[in-house]
């Protein structure tokens, strides 16, 4: 078995994450012409973050000063087996390409969400690109609470402020009245291009054209293949399970319980410490779930997580 050469990628971010960086690798490298993340190999007693920094001074000719693991990914070229590992970096000192020469042909800022605009993309992008297009902020709707007439106001609302990613949670609903919920929910988001996704229900996803389906542990325990929709999640409670989704070719991941919550506030969260720990080398985005709250989404990205996931507080 070949080695696999360890490589720090940098997911640069505009502040507001709508747009993030693609440089274009020189004449004379492999793969010249083609568009990627800029970074670079890691070095023996290197840790990735020191490598990242050091790769986008030389690179960029800047200096990361916020930055924080996201998701790992394992890729095979003619030529080398990569592990590339990929990092948010949102916050930097110095202008691209200005206190220092770029080490490649070009540099393009692209907008997050859509197609890409240049290309050749290398194939092991290909993933990221898509993982990049998911929100940041999930709500989970919660009918057995507040009913749903209350909760579609509120999502109208939650919408409005820039909401772009529900999960449609109604199990205590009859199945036809949860089929009808679940299709005023996809017009609403629809209407703000918004994703929805489907709690443990394929055959409503496909009856209401929801974007995706969210399997609960226990589906994902049993699931042989990736259900066929654009997008799909589970619900998951240690790194096992993160591992597994990944394996089936899901596209996130939710990981639980990170602190408390109100409907479980003996039960002990994970805590952030070990939340992170789960995460490590996860190929896959993970938004934190349990106990949170909106402004807790820059801490989870600092311990890793994609984003986080709210079933009250949206």
């Amino acid at each position: 078995m070949s080695k696999v050469v360890e490589v720090a990628a940098a997911v640069m971010l505009r502040a507001d994450g709508t747009e993030f960086l693609l440089a274009q690798r020189p004449e004379g490298k492999v793969y010249a012409g083609y568009w990627e993340f800029p970074g670079g190999k890691v070095e023996p007693g290197e840790s990735v973050r020191a490598a990242l920094i050091r790769e986008l001074q030389e690179e960029l000719g800047i200096t990361a000063t916020a930055c924080s693991p996201w998701l790992t990914r394992q890729f095979t070229y003619p030529h080398a087996t990569v592990r590339l590992n990929f990092w948010r970096v949102t916050a930097w000192d110095g202008e691209i390409g200005i206190t220092a020469p770029l080490e490649h042909s070009a540099v393009d800022w692209q907008k997050t969400g859509e197609p890409a605009t240049v290309t050749p993309i290398l194939p092991a992008n290909d993933p990221i690109l898509k993982a990049l297009s998911l929100p940041t902020t999930m709500a989970i709707t919660n009918t057995e609470a507040e009913g749903s007439e209350r909760q579609l106001e509120r999502l109208e609302d939650a919408l409005k402020a820039g909401l772009r990613l529900i999960q449609v949670r109604a199990k205590g609903l009859p199945p036809a009245q949860r089929q009808r919920f679940a299709e005023a929910v996809c017009r609403l988001a629809r209407s703000h291009g918004a994703l929805v996704v489907i709690n443990d229900d394929e055959e409503i996803a496909r009856q209401v054209g929801a974007d995706g389906v969210h399997l609960s542990s226990i589906s994902l325990a049993n699931c042989l293949q990736r259900p066929d929709f654009t997008w799909v999640g589970a619900s998951c409670h240690s790194a096992a399970e993160i591992a597994r989704a990944g394996e089936l070719g899901f596209d996130y991941a939710l990981l639980s319980p990170v602190l408390a919550t109100p409907s479980h506030p003996d039960a002990a969260g994970l805590g952030w410490p070990e939340f992170a720990r789960q995460l490590a080398g996860n190929t896959l985005p993970v938004l934190a779930l349990g106990g949170m709250k909106p402004e807790m989404l820059s801490e989870a990205q600092e311990h890793g997580a994609h984003g986080i996931a709210l079933m009250r507080g949206w």
